[in-house]
C-alpha cells in the first residue's frame, strides 16, 4: 500500500462515515476482502457498511444492518446484532449479547457490556461464572461518548444518553439520561428552553437545573451555544465587582482574593479580566495610571519584573548566573503577564527584557541543554516561554539581540529535539506519573514559542494523541479533580494542534464538551472562578474564586467553546496571556 492511501485508510478509521464516497478502488477492494474473511467466520454485513480493519471484532454472531459501520480501535466481540445506519465510533467496546435497532450510535470510548460475573467470596474473582442477560437498544438512539451500559439494561426508541453516564436500569423510549448512575431529565419530545422561574445565583450558567450532572453533552442541555452566551453575560454582569473585591484602597494594589497579599500578577489577572468582559482597564485607576505602575516595575538591571517585597514595596532578584540569567519564575512569569497587561492598556515594557537581549546563541543552546526536559518538562518549558516572550518584547521594542541568530538558534533547537512519538520536548512520562509533566510542558513551551511566533508545531497528530491520551487520565481530569492549570494545559495545545488538520476531532469535540459544562458550573457569583485543587507539587492559589482562577477559567472556556464550536456565542476573545492567536507574524519580524 503506498503512503497515500496509508494515510487515507488511517483517516477512515476515525471518519467511516466517508469512506462510501471517498475510497479509491483499492480500499474499496481491501475492504470487501476484509468483509470476506469476517464472512467466513460467519458474518453478514448488509450493503455499504464498513468495519475498520484496526477495530478488534472477535464475534461468534455479527450482523450489521445497511449503512452502518465499525471505526478504527473499536472493539467487538459475542453477539452483536445491528438494524441499519448503526454506528460503532473510535475505541468504543460492544461485548456479549447485543442487539442493537435501526439508526443508533455508539459514541467514542463508550461500553456496551452484554455479560457480567458473580463475585461471590467462595472463590476467586477470574473464577466466577459468567452470566449474560444481553443489552437491547431500540431505534434512533443517541448514546454519547464515555457511557457505559451495563448487562441486562433496554434502552427504548428514540433515547438520548448523556456524555459519561452510566446506564444501571431499564430507559422509556424518548428519555433524555444522564449522570452515574444514569437518571431521566426529561422527555426528549418536551420543547426545551432556558428557565425563567429560577433566580440566576439559584441555578447553574444558561438556567440549567441545579442538580445537573458533570458529563452532560451540549445538546442534552438544549443548546451549549445559548448556556455559554447566558454564562458570559452572567460573567459581564459581575466582572467590575469581583474586581473591586480584589482592590485595596489603602495600598493601592491587587490581591488574588480578599485577604491574600498584594501580587504582580493580581494586577495584570484584573486587567486582563476587565479587558476581556468589560472593554476597559479596571476601574479603580484610569489606564495611563494602571500602564505607569505596570512599568515602574521592571528591574533597570535584567529587565525581569521582580514580586513585590513583604511591605509591598519593590523586590529584590537573586544573583545572576554564570550565563547571566536570573533564575527567579516568578519574575519570568511576569514577563508574559506584565507586557501582555501593557498590550491591553496601549502601552509597553519601559526597557528590553536584557537578560534575553545579553544572552548569546551559544549561551542559549547550553542553557537549553541544561534545563530539566527528564525530570520538569514544566519548568524547562516555562524558561523556554519566558525567553521566547523575552525576544519577542525586545523585538517589540526594536532592538537587536547582543548576536545576531539568538531566537533563530532556540527554534533550531526545539526543532531537532522534539520526539516525534509524541510531538513533545521531555520524557514521555510512566504509568505511576503520567503526562501531567510531557503535556503541561508543552503548553508553556509552545504558547510562548510556536503559538506566539506564529510557527506551525511539528507533528501535530501525534500530539494531540499524546494530549488526548493525558485528557482520559482521571487522577488529573474525573469531575472535580479538575485545575484551571491542567485544563488550559490540554484545551490550548488540542486548539493549537488540532485547527489545521482535524485529526480525531470527534475525540477532541467530546472531551472539550464535558470539560466546558463542567467549567459553566464553577463560576461563583459575585466572586468568579476558583483555581482548582493544587496540582502536582501544590501549585496554584486553590479552591476559593480569585483573579488568577477567573482569568485563566476565562480563557479556557474560549477554548473549549472554540473546539466545540460555540465560541462566537461568547462575545469575548482572549487577547492576553492566553491569546490564541500569535502575537507577530512569522519571521520574527516587528509588526508594523
Amino acid at each position: 500500500m503506498d503512503a497515500e492511501n496509508a494515510l487515507a485508510d488511517s483517516y477512515f478509521d476515525y471518519c467511516p462515515w466517508d469512506f462510501v464516497d471517498r475510497a479509491s478502488a483499492g480500499q474499496q477492494a481491501e475492504q470487501d476482502a476484509h468483509q470476506r474473511r469476517l464472512a467466513e467466520s460467519g458474518a453478514r454485513l448488509g450493503p455499504r457498511c464498513y468495519v475498520s480493519q484496526a477495530a478488534g471484532v472477535f464475534t461468534g454472531t455479527l450482523r450489521l444492518g445497511a449503512d452502518s459501520y465499525i471505526a478504527g480501535h473499536a472493539y467487538v466481540t459475542g453477539e452483536v446484532t445491528a438494524g441499519d445506519d448503526c454506528t460503532v465510533n473510535p475505541y468504543a467496546t460492544v461485548r456479549g449479547r447485543i442487539t442493537l435497532g435501526d439508526g443508533v450510535r455508539i459514541g467514542a470510548h463508550s461500553s456496551l457490556l452484554g455479560f457480567n460475573h458473580g463475585f461471590a467470596p467462595d472463590r476467586p474473582v477470574h473464577r466466577q461464572p459468567l452470566t449474560s442477560k444481553g443489552i437491547t437498544v431500540g431505534d434512533d438512539v443517541w448514546i454519547g461518548s464515555h457511557v457505559v451500559v451495563l448487562d441486562g439494561v433496554t434502552i427504548g426508541d428514540h433515547c438520548v444518553v448523556g456524555a459519561g453516564a452510566v446506564v444501571t436500569k431499564d430507559l422509556a423510549p424518548w428519555t433524555v439520561a444522564a449522570g452515574n448512575p444514569a437518571r431521566p431529565l426529561r422527555d426528549r419530545r418536551a420543547q426545551v428552553g432556558p428557565r425563567r422561574d429560577r433566580a440566576v445565583s439559584g441555578a447553574l450558567p444558561g438556567g440549567l437545573p441545579d442538580d445537573l450532572p458533570d458529563g452532560l453533552s451540549s445538546d442534552l442541555s438544549g443548546d451549549l451555544g445559548d448556556a455559554v452566551a447566558r454564562f458570559a453575560d452572567r460573567a459581564r454582569a459581575q466582572a467590575a465587582d469581583l474586581i473591586s473585591r480584589c482592590w485595596n484602597p489603602e495600598t493601592g494594589r491587587y490581591a488574588d482574593r480578599p485577604g491574600a497579599p498584594a501580587t504582580v500578577r493580581a494586577h495584570c489577572d484584573a486587567v486582563e479580566i476587565a479587558d476581556l468582559l468589560l472593554g476597559s482597564p479596571p476601574e479603580q485607576l484610569a489606564a495611563d495610571e494602571h500602564a505607569e505602575r505596570l512599568r515602574a516595575l521592571q528591574d533597570p538591571g535584567s529587565g525581569l519584573v521582580p514580586e513585590f517585597a513583604p511591605d509591598g514595596g519593590p523586590g529584590e532578584l537573586p544573583a545572576p548566573a554564570a550565563d547571566g540569567w536570573i533564575d527567579d519564575g516568578t519574575a519570568e512569569y511576569h514577563v508574559l503577564a506584565v507586557g501582555y497587561a501593557l498590550d491591553l492598556l496601549g502601552s509597553r515594557l519601559t526597557q528590553p527584557v536584557h537578560v534575553v537581549r545579553r544572552m548569546t546563541a551559544d549561551q542559549l543552546l547550553a542553557r537549553l541543554g541544561s534545563l530539566p526536559w527528564r525530570t520538569g518538562t514544566w519548568s524547562a518549558g516555562a524558561w523556554v516561554d519566558c525567553w521566547a516572550t523575552g525576544a519577542h518584547r525586545n523585538l517589540e521594542l526594536g532592538v537587536e539581540d547582543g548576536e545576531p541568530g539568538a531566537l533563530e538558534a532556540l527554534f533550531g533547537w526545539l526543532t531537532t529535539r522534539v520526539d516525534p512519538w509524541t510531538g513533545m520536548w521531555g520524557t514521555a512520562g510512566s504509568p505511576d506519573a503520567g503526562r501531567l509533566q510531557l503535556v503541561n510542558g508543552y503548553y508553556r513551551l509552545t504558547r510562548g514559542s510556536y503559538a506566539q511566533f506564529g510557527l506551525d508545531v511539528p507533528y501535530a497528530e501525534r500530539v494531540v494523541d499524546t494530549v488526548l491520551a493525558h485528557g482520559r487520565d482521571q487522577r488529573w481530569f474525573a469531575a472535580g479533580r479538575e485545575n484551571a492549570c491542567n485544563v488550559l494545559d490540554v484545551a490550548h495545545p488540542l486548539w493549537l494542534a488540532g485547527r489545521r488538520g482535524g485529526h480525531r476531532a470527534a475525540e477532541v469535540r467530546a472531551w472539550a464538551e464535558e470539560q466546558l459544562t463542567r467549567a459553566l458550573g464553577r463560576w461563583r457569583d459575585g466572586a468568579g472562578f476558583g483555581f482548582g485543587p493544587a496540582g502536582e507539587g501544590g501549585g496554584g492559589p486553590g479552591r476559593e474564586p480569585g483573579l488568577q482562577g477567573t482569568e485563566m477559567w476565562l480563557a479556557i472556556v474560549w477554548l473549549l467553546a472554540d473546539l466545540v464550536g460555540v465560541a462566537d456565542r461568547l462575545a469575548y476573545r482572549p487577547c492576553g496571556v492566553h491569546r490564541p492567536e500569535p502575537a507577530r507574524s512569522p519571521g520574527f519580524a516587528t509588526p508594523g
